[in-house]
Order: C-alpha cells, then structure tokens, then sequence
C-alpha cells in the first residue's frame, strides 16, 4: 500500500511516500515499524492506541482502530498535528 509520511517523521524513510503491507492498520505499522525502526512509537502509544498529535487516514477517512482491515489498493495517509502559540 501507499503511505504518506509527514515532514516530522521523514526522519525515519528518508522520504514522503513509502510501501507497506497488512491485513489491518495494526499490521501496517508494524511493517512500516520493520522497515524504519522507532517510527511505530512516534504514531502508537503504549495501550495500542494512535497517539493524540497524530492523525491517520485511510483514503482520505480518519481512522481510529488498528484493527481496520485494508485492502491493497488503499492509501494511508499519516499526518501529525502542529501546536504552538
């Protein structure tokens, strides 16, 4: 699948767009997590759960639940929310 990284996390793929593969988002992330290591922490907190700053897409849908099943057409959109003042 197709899967846009934002600016904070290309860090890790060295690029914006990547490939991943999976059943369910879950499994996704823990591919992209084989790929580039430590990405999965900066986007799933400890309980499982996407962290707050950051927002997950499915062809152009916000998703919650790493159990999503996914299909290999879909692309994943990754996005991290900005705070300031």
């Amino acid at each position: 699948m197709h899967v846009l990284i934002p600016s904070p996390l290309v860090s890790y793929t060295r690029k914006k767009e990547v490939s991943a593969r999976g059943a369910t988002l879950g499994e996704l992330l823990l591919d992209l997590e084989r790929q580039f290591p430590g990405i999965r922490f900066r986007m799933i907190d400890e309980q499982d759960r996407v962290r707050p700053h950051m927002r997950i897409f499915i062809n152009g849908e916000q998703e919650f639940s790493l159990k999503r099943a996914l299909s290999p057409s879909d692309e994943i959109s990754i996005v991290q929310a900005l705070s300031g003042g």
